[in-house]
């Protein structure tokens, strides 16, 4: 009885007969199932609504510690690269905003844009010589997402940034998603050709000239940093959905929540999953309700630079000492690479192009 039941069931499996026998243990089967599914789903709830215990850094520290969660994403903006030394083209007074004044631009911004970078590349290189070869290192907030990454807490790094800051402080590429691109990889317009960072820092330090070309077919080598008119990367695009379902914790540093589609995928997030703000200011108040009297469940708004908070972050949760261990390891390692590099910088504005 037992080996004909089993190989009833066997067959159900299979999708051969369906018995009475092999009826039962399938309506058994489902009705087991929904309830270890319903218990589950009951005990993922309670450890989850209400979770957080304030809606303060505190809070959130705790809650960290309470349920190690696995899945944190960072969602990082322009603010985390402030003390890092990234020039800032958009303030007046700044060497880069006037270096471009010289092009008559009606916005700093069009430097961005792909229908002047294929008319004429000069403007976007004259600027990108001082991006690539700017002095800047990875800020404390940097190695926390580092540390906390290697600890095994996040999932994904969505950056907003194209300095290559998170994989100058170590982070694993494939934990960073740059949504506006980056230096960190350059492509011929021509051929297609792809050249690496190092490539195009080489250029600037050797070059003769200050628009890069390709070594194959002398088409202009651009940094695959997102201009308007383009895409975003791939890569956002295939893991967004994914990873933001996944998430137990969203961190949000150093941006003003104004550029979409970014902004706006600090909505994909579970309606449970508990948020916090780390910037100078309120942002966010469209997607966000830590401002809220009522009806606030989790988010959190900690108003402070993106380093301040990240060390006051790590403190509370005892990373501290750990963490500025590894960034002071890591800026020295930074810093004797450094002295072995070239100073020798392409001119400024030559219209020249390589001939090699």
């Amino acid at each position: 009885m037992i080996a004909s039941t089993s190989a009833s069931y066997e067959r159900l499996v299979q999708g051969l007969i369906l018995t009475s026998t092999s009826r039962s243990i399938l309506n058994y089967d489902i009705i087991s199932q929904l309830v270890k599914e319903k218990k589950r789903r009951k005990r993922y709830r309670n450890r989850r609504v209400g979770c957080l215990k304030s809606f303060s850094i505190d809070g959130i520290a705790d809650y960290i510690q309470k349920y190690n969660p696995k899945n944190i994403i960072f969602m990082v903006g322009a603010g985390i690269s402030t003390s890092a030394g990234i020039p800032d083209f958009r303030t007046p007074g700044t060497g880069l905003y006037d270096n471009l004044a010289k092009y008559n631009l009606p916005a700093p911004e069009l430097i961005f844009s792909i229908d002047l970078f294929r008319e004429n590349p000069i403007p976007f290189f004259d600027l990108a010589k001082d991006l690539f070869m700017s002095d800047a290192k990875p800020t404390l907030a940097h190695y926390f997402m580092r540390l906390m990454t290697e600890k095994g807490h996040v999932r994904r790094i969505y950056t907003q940034n194209i300095d290559t800051l998170e994989y100058m402080a170590g982070t694993p590429p494939d934990k960073v998603i740059t949504a506006h691109g980056s230096h960190y990889s350059n492509t011929c317009q021509k051929c297609r050709a792809k050249y690496d960072q190092q490539w195009m820092i080489d250029h600037f330090y050797r070059a003769q000239d200050l628009v890069a070309t390709c070594t194959k077919c002398k088409g202009v080598v651009k940094p695959d940093i997102v201009f308007f008119g383009e895409n975003l990367p791939l890569a956002f695009y295939q893991n967004v959905g994914t990873d933001f379902d996944a998430c137990d914790l969203l961190i949000i540093m150093g941006t003003s929540l104004v550029v979409y589609p970014v902004a706006g995928i600090v909505d994909s997030v579970k309606s449970h999953t508990p948020r916090l703000l780390i910037n100078l200011e309120p942002a966010g108040a469209k997607h966000l309700r830590y401002h809220k009297k009522h009806g606030n469940k989790r988010d959190v708004f900690y108003q402070s630079s993106a380093d301040d908070g990240c060390r006051k972050l790590a403190e509370l949760l005892g990373y501290l000492p750990e963490l500025e261990q590894l960034m002071a390891h890591e800026i020295k390692k930074l810093d004797q690479q450094r002295k072995e590099k070239p100073k020798k910088l392409a001119p400024s504005g030559s219209i020249l192009l390589r001939n090699n």
